[in-house]
Protein backbone atom coordinates (compact mmCIF):
# COMPACT_ATOMS: atom_id res chain seq x y z
CA UNK A 1 0.00 0.00 0.00
CA UNK A 2 1.33 3.46 -0.57
CA UNK A 3 0.53 6.17 2.21
CA UNK A 4 0.15 9.38 0.77
CA UNK A 5 1.42 12.31 2.80
CA UNK A 6 1.26 10.36 6.41
CA UNK A 7 3.61 8.53 8.12
CA UNK A 8 3.62 4.69 7.75
CA UNK A 9 1.91 2.47 10.76
CA UNK A 10 3.97 1.47 13.27
CA UNK A 11 6.63 -1.50 12.41
CA UNK A 12 5.92 -4.81 14.51
CA UNK A 13 9.64 -6.11 13.70
CA UNK A 14 11.70 -6.47 16.87
CA UNK A 15 14.56 -3.43 16.60
CA UNK A 16 16.58 -4.84 19.25
CA UNK A 17 19.44 -5.96 16.85
CA UNK A 18 19.17 -2.88 14.72
CA UNK A 19 21.27 0.27 14.85
CA UNK A 20 20.59 3.98 13.00
CA UNK A 21 21.84 3.96 9.50
CA UNK A 22 23.72 6.92 10.21
CA UNK A 23 25.60 5.88 13.59
CA UNK A 24 27.04 9.02 13.86
CA UNK A 25 24.69 11.61 15.62
CA UNK A 26 26.74 14.70 14.97
CA UNK A 27 26.43 13.18 10.87
CA UNK A 28 22.43 12.37 10.76
CA UNK A 29 21.70 15.84 12.60
CA UNK A 30 23.86 17.77 10.00
CA UNK A 31 23.08 14.98 6.91
CA UNK A 32 20.94 17.58 4.89
CA UNK A 33 23.92 19.96 5.09
CA UNK A 34 25.62 17.96 3.39
CA UNK A 35 23.13 16.84 0.77
CA UNK A 36 22.37 21.09 0.53
CA UNK A 37 26.02 21.43 0.06
CA UNK A 38 26.45 19.04 -2.84
CA UNK A 39 23.62 19.98 -4.76
CA UNK A 40 25.02 23.68 -4.34
CA UNK A 41 27.90 22.40 -5.99
CA UNK A 42 25.83 20.26 -8.95
CA UNK A 43 24.05 23.48 -9.57
CA UNK A 44 26.94 25.51 -9.78
CA UNK A 45 28.77 22.66 -12.15
CA UNK A 46 25.54 22.70 -14.66
CA UNK A 47 25.42 26.51 -14.35
CA UNK A 48 29.22 26.75 -15.31
CA UNK A 49 28.47 24.33 -18.44
CA UNK A 50 25.42 26.15 -19.94
CA UNK A 51 22.84 23.46 -18.56
CA UNK A 52 20.04 26.09 -18.16
CA UNK A 53 20.07 27.43 -21.45
CA UNK A 54 18.96 25.23 -23.67
CA UNK A 55 15.22 25.80 -23.36
CA UNK A 56 12.49 28.85 -22.05
CA UNK A 57 11.60 28.35 -18.21
CA UNK A 58 8.28 26.36 -18.97
CA UNK A 59 9.98 23.95 -21.11
CA UNK A 60 12.73 23.58 -18.17
CA UNK A 61 10.07 23.41 -15.51
CA UNK A 62 8.23 20.65 -17.50
CA UNK A 63 11.23 19.02 -18.08
CA UNK A 64 11.66 19.22 -14.34
CA UNK A 65 8.16 17.79 -13.11
CA UNK A 66 8.43 14.75 -15.37
CA UNK A 67 11.98 13.65 -14.03
CA UNK A 68 11.18 14.33 -10.81
CA UNK A 69 8.06 11.57 -10.66
CA UNK A 70 10.03 9.36 -12.71
CA UNK A 71 13.00 9.58 -10.33
CA UNK A 72 10.23 8.51 -7.51
CA UNK A 73 8.95 5.82 -9.85
CA UNK A 74 11.82 4.21 -10.27
CA UNK A 75 12.38 4.21 -6.63
CA UNK A 76 9.23 2.45 -5.88
CA UNK A 77 9.41 0.07 -8.63
CA UNK A 78 11.93 -1.71 -6.02
CA UNK A 79 9.76 -1.66 -3.37
CA UNK A 80 6.18 -2.17 -4.41
CA UNK A 81 5.59 -5.76 -4.07
CA UNK A 82 8.08 -6.25 -0.85
CA UNK A 83 6.61 -3.54 1.60
CA UNK A 84 4.30 -0.74 1.89
CA UNK A 85 5.33 2.58 0.86
CA UNK A 86 4.85 6.21 2.79
CA UNK A 87 5.36 9.33 0.14
CA UNK A 88 6.08 12.41 3.12
CA UNK A 89 7.84 15.84 2.75
CA UNK A 90 10.32 17.53 4.93
CA UNK A 91 10.80 21.21 3.96
CA UNK A 92 11.31 21.12 -0.08
CA UNK A 93 11.75 17.76 -0.40
CA UNK A 94 9.53 15.13 -0.68
CA UNK A 95 10.92 11.24 0.97
CA UNK A 96 10.03 7.68 0.23
CA UNK A 97 10.25 5.67 3.39
CA UNK A 98 8.94 1.73 2.78
CA UNK A 99 8.11 -0.55 5.78
CA UNK A 100 9.95 -3.46 3.26
CA UNK A 101 13.60 -5.19 5.13
CA UNK A 102 16.11 -5.07 1.88
CA UNK A 103 18.98 -6.74 1.66
CA UNK A 104 22.33 -4.75 1.16
CA UNK A 105 21.84 -4.90 -2.80
CA UNK A 106 18.35 -4.16 -2.78
CA UNK A 107 18.54 -0.99 -0.81
CA UNK A 108 21.67 -0.12 -2.74
CA UNK A 109 19.56 -0.13 -5.76
CA UNK A 110 16.60 1.09 -4.58
CA UNK A 111 19.16 4.48 -3.96
CA UNK A 112 20.42 3.95 -7.16
CA UNK A 113 18.07 3.29 -9.69
CA UNK A 114 17.09 6.51 -10.47
CA UNK A 115 20.35 7.65 -10.22
CA UNK A 116 21.26 5.03 -13.05
CA UNK A 117 18.67 5.80 -14.77
CA UNK A 118 17.85 9.36 -15.27
CA UNK A 119 22.05 9.94 -14.55
CA UNK A 120 24.24 7.59 -15.64
CA UNK A 121 22.38 6.24 -19.19
CA UNK A 122 21.84 9.97 -20.37
CA UNK A 123 25.80 10.69 -19.35
CA UNK A 124 26.34 7.83 -21.51
CA UNK A 125 24.04 8.76 -24.34
CA UNK A 126 24.91 12.40 -24.75
CA UNK A 127 28.24 11.92 -26.72
CA UNK A 128 26.03 9.98 -29.27
CA UNK A 129 22.91 12.31 -29.87
CA UNK A 130 23.49 16.55 -30.97
CA UNK A 131 21.20 19.60 -31.08
CA UNK A 132 18.37 19.77 -29.20
CA UNK A 133 18.69 16.11 -28.00
CA UNK A 134 22.13 16.53 -26.83
CA UNK A 135 20.96 19.66 -24.80
CA UNK A 136 18.00 17.80 -23.34
CA UNK A 137 19.40 14.73 -22.09
CA UNK A 138 22.23 17.01 -20.35
CA UNK A 139 19.43 18.68 -18.97
CA UNK A 140 17.56 15.64 -17.45
CA UNK A 141 20.99 14.06 -16.21
CA UNK A 142 21.64 17.49 -14.22
CA UNK A 143 18.76 17.83 -12.89
CA UNK A 144 18.13 14.61 -11.93
CA UNK A 145 21.99 14.36 -10.53
CA UNK A 146 20.87 17.58 -8.37
CA UNK A 147 17.90 15.87 -7.26
CA UNK A 148 19.61 12.63 -5.85
CA UNK A 149 21.53 14.88 -3.62
CA UNK A 150 21.10 12.64 -0.73
CA UNK A 151 20.59 9.69 -2.85
CA UNK A 152 24.30 9.95 -3.78
CA UNK A 153 25.16 10.61 0.26
CA UNK A 154 23.31 7.24 0.54
CA UNK A 155 24.24 5.44 -1.55
CA UNK A 156 28.02 5.73 -0.04
CA UNK A 157 26.99 4.66 3.20
CA UNK A 158 24.85 1.84 2.26
CA UNK A 159 28.07 0.62 0.13
CA UNK A 160 30.28 0.82 3.36
CA UNK A 161 28.17 -1.37 5.54
CA UNK A 162 28.54 -4.85 5.88
CA UNK A 163 27.99 -7.42 3.18
CA UNK A 164 25.11 -9.11 5.15
CA UNK A 165 23.76 -5.92 5.95
CA UNK A 166 19.83 -5.76 6.46
CA UNK A 167 17.95 -2.37 6.29
CA UNK A 168 14.39 -1.23 7.75
CA UNK A 169 13.13 2.20 8.17
CA UNK A 170 15.95 3.96 8.85
CA UNK A 171 18.28 1.29 10.57
CA UNK A 172 20.29 -1.65 9.91
CA UNK A 173 21.14 -4.89 11.23
CA UNK A 174 23.55 -7.49 10.08
CA UNK A 175 21.90 -11.12 9.73
CA UNK A 176 24.47 -12.66 12.65
CA UNK A 177 22.38 -9.78 14.83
Amino acid sequence: MIYFFKSLPPGDKDMSGYQPFIKNEWFRRHFMKFVYALQTVLVVISVMLGVWDFANLFVQIMIFVVVYVIHELLHVLVVYKIGDISLTYSGMFLWLNSSAVMSKKRFWLFMTLPLIGLTVIPMILVPMVEGMVYDTLRYILWINAIIAGSDIINSVLIAIKPANARFYRGYYSTEDS
